[in-house]
C-alpha cells in the first residue's frame, strides 16, 4: 500500500471510532427500539407473512461487509445445482430504481444497470445465470413475484433485520477479522442489534477463515456455541476462482482459468466495507502490487475517478488495474479506450459441506405450516 493510501485508510478507521464514540450515549436508545421492534413481531403487533415457498436469509449482526454477497451466489448455485428453482431478493442498497418489484434479472435477460439496481443486485444478476433477481423496499412484494415467476426457494440477501418475511433458514454471517467489531450497537458501534438478536439464527457462518486467523475464528465459533449451543456454527473461506473482465457488450466475462497472471503488476483499488482484505487477498495470491488506492463503500464511479486511477497506475508502473468483480460490475459503461487493461478478480467461497447439505436438507423436506 502507497503511503497516501495508507494515511486514508487509517484516517478512516480513526474517524469511524471518533463517530462511535459521539454516538455511543444514544446505543442504548437504539438497542431498545430494535428489542421493542422484534417483540412486536414476535407477538403479531407488527406482521410477518410466511410465503409459499422456503425462504433462506443471509444477513449479518454487524455494520458493513461479511461477505454476503458470495455467501447468496454459493447458496443459489447449490440450489440450482440440485434442481431447485431459486430466485434472489434483495432491498437493492444504493440502487436508484424506485418499484415496489424492480426485476433485475428474469434468470434469462439482464434488465438493470448497476446504477438502477444497485452494485450487489446487479453483479448476482450477471453471475448467476438462470437466477431471477428481484429488489424492493418491502421485500414481501418482490418475493411474491418470484414465486409467481415459478422460483421454489428463495434466497433473501441482507435479511437477518428484515422480519416482515418469515425465514426457515436464517443464517448470520460474521467476518473473521472483525467479528463484532467494538461490540457496542449503533451508533455507538458495529452492531445493527444488541447481540441478543442473534437467538432468532438458524446458523451462524464465519467468513474469510485463512490460516492466519483460523484460531480466531475457532475460539469465537467456541464462544458462539456457549451462549447459543442448539445453533450451528460453520466456517467458510474464499478462493480466487478466475481473472474477469468486461466484454464488448459490457458485460462481466472470465479471462482466464488461472487467477491471475503472476508476470503482471497490478495497481489495485476497490469500494467495498473492507478494502484491506482485498488488498490482502491479492497479494496472498502472489500478485505485485504497485500501489493501492480504497475507496468506500458502494463507491459510484465517474469518468474523472476512472481517470485518477489511471494517472495513479501510470505513475506507479504497474502494466493494469485490479479490483473487485463487484467494482468491475459499476465501471462496465467507463471502459471503452482504456490505455491500461482492467481485469476483476472472482471469488468463490470454499466451506465445511456438512452444514451446507444440512440446509439443502431442510429444503428437501419443507413443508408450509397450516
Amino acid at each position: 500500500m502507497d503511503i497516501a493510501s495508507t494515511a486514508s485508510f487509517f484516517a478512516l478507521m480513526k474517524t469511524t471510532s471518533f463517530y462511535f464514540a459521539l454516538g455511543r450515549p444514544l446505543s442504548p436508545i437504539y438497542s431498545l427500539a430494535m428489542r421493542l421492534r422484534e417483540g412486536w413481531y414476535r407477538r403479531g403487533i407488527l406482521r410477518s407473512y410466511r410465503l409459499d415457498v422456503p425462504v433462506l436469509s443471509v444477513g449479518n449482526l454487524t455494520l458493513g461487509g461479511t461477505g454476503k454477497t458470495p455467501m447468496v451466489q454459493h447458496l443459489a448455485r447449490l440450489l440450482q445445482n440440485h434442481d431447485f428453482r431459486p430466485a434472489v431478493v434483495s432491498r437493492g442498497y444504493g440502487g436508484k430504481a424506485t418499484g415496489k418489484v424492480n426485476l433485475v434479472s428474469d434468470g434469462s435477460n439482464l434488465l438493470l444497470d448497476a446504477r438502477s439496481a444497485g452494485d450487489e443486485p446487479r453483479l448476482l444478476a450477471e453471475t448467476l445465470p438462470g437466477v431471477p433477481v428481484l429488489t424492493g423496499i418491502v421485500r414481501r412484494l418482490p418475493a411474491q413475484r418470484a414465486i409467481d415467476m415459478g422460483a421454489d426457494v428463495l434466497v433473501l440477501d441482507d435479511g437477518f433485520q428484515h422480519l416482515q418475511i418469515v425465514r426457515d433458514i436464517n443464517l448470520v454471517l460474521f467476518n473473521t477479522d472483525r467479528l463484532a467489531g467494538n461490540s457496542r450497537v449503533f451508533p455507538g458501534g458495529d452492531l445493527r442489534e444488541p447481540v441478543v438478536a442473534l437467538h432468532r439464527a438458524t446458523g451462524f457462518v464465519m467468513t474469510g477463515v485463512q490460516e492466519a486467523n483460523r484460531d480466531r475464528a475457532q475460539r469465537f465459533g467456541d464462544l458462539l456455541r456457549a451462549k447459543f449451543p442448539d445453533i450451528p456454527v460453520a466456517q467458510a473461506g474464499y478462493r480466487a476462482d478466475c481473472l474477469v473482465g468486461i466484454s464488448p457488450a459490457r458485460m462481466i466475462e472470465p479471462l482466464a482459468a488461472e487467477p491471475l497472471p503472476p508476470e503482471k503488476k497490478y495497481f489495485g483499488f476497490c469500494g467495498i466495507a473492507h478494502p484491506e482484505s482485498f488488498r490482502r487477498t491479492v497479494i496472498d495470491l502472489g500478485v505485485e502490487l504497485t500501489g493501492f488506492f480504497p475507496l468506500d463503500d458502494h463507491q459510484h464511479y465517474s469518468k474523472s475517478l476512472v481517470d485518477r486511477l489511471l494517472a495513479e497506475a501510470r505513475r506507479s508502473g504497474a502494466d493494469g488495474l485490479l479490483t473487485t468483480e463487484k467494482d468491475l460490475v459499476k465501471l462496465a459503461a467507463l471502459t471503452d479506450g482504456l490505455p491500461l487493461p482492467l481485469h476483476g478478480v472472482r471469488m468463490e467461497v470454499a466451506t465445511e459441506t456438512p452444514f451446507f447439505e444440512d440446509i439443502l436438507q431442510a429444503v428437501r423436506t419443507w413443508r408450509k405450516p397450516a
